[in-house]
């Protein structure tokens, strides 16, 4: 159960996966928007035009109230929407961040006369010979 649930994390967390869900959520607030256009100023304007219907001042301040109030609602939803998925992008570098080992200590180092690669612990040079200087204890 615990590997399903790992599984099922590293799927849920994908990037693509994120992506299609805000896309998703963002449509469908979207869709709000074009809803509220088409209810509160395209279809009562055709109304107008074609003389099937009336409308006063009030009805127009109710109409552009219900347009922006879906424009609001839609701008809530992408800033949660944003801040939800900073935060997630934030806590899964977090938990991906590997700590990088420490330099591993040098084990060779070069011959001042001859400049051949030679054992850190080497008082003689190998290659030419030569007697080397030992680090002071």
């Amino acid at each position: 159960m615990k590997k399903f649930l790992q599984e099922f994390k590293a799927f849920a967390l994908r990037g693509n996966v994120m992506d299609m869900a805000i896309g998703m959520l963002i449509g469908a607030g979207f869709s709000g928007i074009v809803t509220a256009l088409t209810e509160n100023f395209i279809n009562p304007l055709l109304q107008v035009i074609l003389g099937s219907a009336t409308y006063t001042l009030t009805d127009v301040s109710t109409f552009a109230g219900n347009f922006l109030t879906a424009v609001v609602n839609f701008l809530i939803t992408a800033l949660v929407l944003f801040c939800l998925l900073k935060a997630v992008n934030k806590m899964l570098s977090l938990s991906h961040k590997k700590e990088e080992p420490a330099p591993a200590a040098p084990t060779t180092k070069k011959c001042p006369y001859c400049m051949s690669e030679i054992d850190i612990a080497a008082t003689r040079c190998p290659h030419c010979t030569s007697l080397l200087e030992t680090p002071a204890e």
